[in-house]
């Protein structure tokens, strides 16, 4: 019997291990690691704060958006379809698992009107703003 020898093949072992470990994203506020990261976008108009994450593939009823102490929680899982098929798989790039990221809330949020929305794939976070922090232009009076 023949045997392959590569003298390389457990530096590239670990290799794929490094890489794997850097593919994950660490959540700063809890030290959480992620199987996946959660990608957002933030942006903002004169009334609204909005965060928008992409979730493809999860199912709206596995996303979870939650808020407590000025911080916005947002986490899931996307599953494999079918674990039981995972055998037959020959390459699973898509990462699967739980997912979590939060947000640290600046005093301008209304955190009792926050309000989310899900569609394709994307969750919309719309954050209204305090009616103080809104920006608003003062008169100047000529005396």
């Amino acid at each position: 019997m023949l045997v392959n020898n590569d003298p390389l093949r457990n530096f590239r072992m670990l290799q794929g291990e490094i890489n794997r470990l850097f593919e994950r994203d660490v959540d700063e506020s809890n030290g959480v690691i992620s199987q996946w990261p959660l990608r957002v976008d933030i942006h903002e108009d004169a009334d609204m704060i909005f965060l928008e994450a992409d979730v493809p593939g999860v199912e709206q009823k596995d996303v979870k958006v939650h808020v407590e102490n000025n911080l916005l929680t947002i986490s899931g899982e996307r599953r494999l379809e079918d674990e039981k098929k995972r055998d037959s798989y020959h390459r699973i790039e898509r990462a699967y698992g739980c997912f979590s990221r939060t947000f640290q809330l600046g005093a301008t949020a209304d955190v009792g009107k926050i309000q989310a929305s899900y569609k394709n794939g994307v969750l919309l976070i719309s954050l209204p703003k305090l009616e103080e922090s809104k920006p608003r232009s003062i008169e100047v009076q000529v005396q």
